[in-house]
């Protein structure tokens, strides 16, 4: 009996060790963790967000409506983050923390650096954006997860793309003086 009792507490430890293996595979969220950094010039540009995926789904002017506000990040907002003042699209973003908000259009895109840092991505709080801007879309290859990345670095200045499906969205980023 007691060597039973053994086995059967021997048994639940095994099965306590694989606990944290299976439940950790269901808690995996499908929109994946990404992170982006870049040093423009004497700043340190850093995009943290969560990859949505296409699916086969119609993206933009479909699953993401047009001329409605939206975050392009799943679960909560994308941040955006720079050490330095920098100029975006020939406009003034002080240093600091936000969270990054996008209104997408079949001509122009309008991209929102909001004060608001974290939020979730579905809730926008109105009356705290820093800067908005407007980008031109521009058709890409096909980029089934959603991305940032800077497709172009000098030594002062970049562009940030943020392609999702066919759509890149690129925004020009100059180092302050």
């Amino acid at each position: 009996m007691d060597q039973q009792v053994v086995r059967y507490a021997a048994l639940m430890m095994s099965l306590a060790a694989l606990a944290p293996l299976t439940s950790g595979a269901q808690s995996i969220r499908k929109s994946q963790l990404a992170s982006v950094s870049q040093m423009i010039g004497d700043a340190r540009v850093e995009i943290i967000y969560r990859r949505p995926v296409a699916r086969g789904r119609a993206l933009f002017g479909d699953l993401v409506p047009w001329g409605r506000l939206w975050s392009p990040s799943a679960d909560s907002a994308a941040v955006f983050s720079t050490t330095k003042g920098l100029t975006v699209s020939g406009s003034k973003l002080p240093p600091g923390k936000y969270s990054l908000w996008a209104i997408p259009d079949k001509e122009t895109w309008t991209i929102v650096f909001s004060s608001v840092t974290p939020a979730f991505h579905l809730r926008y709080t109105e009356g705290r954006d820093v800067l908005r801007v407007r980008a031109r879309p521009q058709r890409g290859d096909h980029m089934e997860s959603l991305a940032f990345y800077f497709p172009m670095v000098d030594a002062d200045s970049a562009t940030l793309a943020l392609h999702w499906g066919t759509t890149v969205v690129p925004l020009s980023i100059k180092a302050s003086q």
